[in-house]
């Protein structure tokens, strides 16, 4: 028997789940939570295998609740359940520990499939989600690709100087790691914005985020 917890903050939602899980085979829910905050006393009361994780809660949202979740000995698997599959909710998501990433307009099929699937180990993305998080891998690839044959242009020193300013130094402090002074470090940078075509300090540590040079 698998053993589910839900957490929403709708108990609209809640029931649904509830009656649709209980009437799939080897499932059962044993508990529910209306925010993030209630998941550990719900998780010590009722021992889930699986939680299903909404996202938005008034109090504790659902990634801080499964990374605080995740980071307790021998935790439940989680799956997110949400209607918000920004690429920013996907990623932290999963960094978070999340086991499985829903959308709660998924199949009542495919999100029983889930629950099985998570329980025995395996991860479980729905198909839209699998989608939007390889266009986001393949676009910061992209990005990094562009960023660092942009920064090529720069001779080493200069790359130093653009490494320092993403870093968030300021021009004396450039200039003590690096042994410059900081009429030195401003022509650097001078000749750094204007080689790469940028106007300001804050575009060239986007660039240099960008190229994973941080």
């Amino acid at each position: 028997m698998t053993r589910v917890l839900l957490v929403d903050d709708e108990t609209l939602v809640r029931a649904a789940l509830t009656m649709m899980l209980d009437g799939a085979e080897g499932i059962r829910v044993v508990g529910e939570a209306a925010d993030g905050a209630d998941v550990p006393d719900a998780v010590a009361a009722c021992f889930p295998d699986v939680v299903l994780m909404d996202l938005r809660m008034p109090r504790v949202g659902g990634i801080a609740a499964t990374r605080r979740l995740r980071a307790r000995p021998n935790p439940p698997e989680v799956i997110v359940l949400t209607t918000f599959d920004t690429d920013e909710n996907v990623v932290e998501a999963l960094r978070a520990g999340a086991a499985g990433f829903l959308l709660k307009d998924s199949p009542p099929a495919r999100i029983v499939a889930a629950v099985r699937q998570v329980a025995s180990g395996e991860p479980m993305l729905s198909p839209q989600i699998t989608r939007r998080l390889m266009a986001h891998v393949t676009d910061r690839a992209d990005a990094a690709r562009r960023a660092r044959a942009a920064l090529a242009a720069l001779t080493p020193r200069e790359r130093d100087v653009a490494v320092a300013v993403a870093g968030g130094e300021g021009n004396a402090e450039i200039g003590a790691a690096l042994g410059m002074g900081v009429p030195t470090v401003k022509a650097h940078v001078s000749s750094i914005l204007a080689k790469l075509e940028l106007n300001n300090r804050t575009q060239l540590a986007l660039l240099v985020h960008d190229a994973e040079l941080l």
